[in-house]
């Protein structure tokens, strides 16, 4: 399938390919374009949008385009469940929610600001995204064993 979403990705826009890839779709294209091209871009592409304005794997409410596809799929791992709060801390400028929001907000900006385009960015974001989900399967572990 092909995706599509906003280009100059920062962090929804990066850490969604990688779910998307890793847990949804393991043959996934993705496609950035500007944002007022998104909506004719996927109709011509035949894409699925998201992380965009109006569409289904958009913010709703508090949460981010990340938690929409978690819950679209139906992705019950709970390690992606800890990874969707620092991933929506980080993106609805609301680092409260995981203490390690913050850090990967600062992190995605340097990520992006260091990058040649988009593909590049995805790239040297995506072994960030695997350590962070190793992360919180980890300490999901620790909190079981302590209880």
């Amino acid at each position: 399938m092909n995706w599509i979403t906003r280009e100059k990705a920062h962090v929804d826009r990066i850490a969604c390919p990688w779910l998307i890839k890793r847990f949804v779709d393991p043959d996934a294209e993705f496609l950035f374009v500007p944002a007022d091209q998104l909506l004719q871009a996927a109709k011509e592409q035949n894409a699925i949008s998201y992380d965009a304005k109006g569409v289904d794997l958009g913010h709703h409410g508090e949460f981010c385009s990340f938690d929409a596809i978690v819950k679209k799929y139906e992705l019950k791992d709970l390690a992606l469940h800890e990874l969707a709060k620092i991933v929506r801390g980080a993106d609805t400028d609301h680092p409260e929610i995981a203490q390690e929001s913050a850090g990967l907000d600062s992190i995605a900006t340097g990520f992006r600001l260091t990058s040649d385009d988009d593909f590049d960015n995805m790239a040297k974001q995506w072994p960030m995204y695997d350590a962070l989900y190793a992360f919180c399967k980890w300490k999901l572990e620790q909190e079981k064993k302590t209880g």
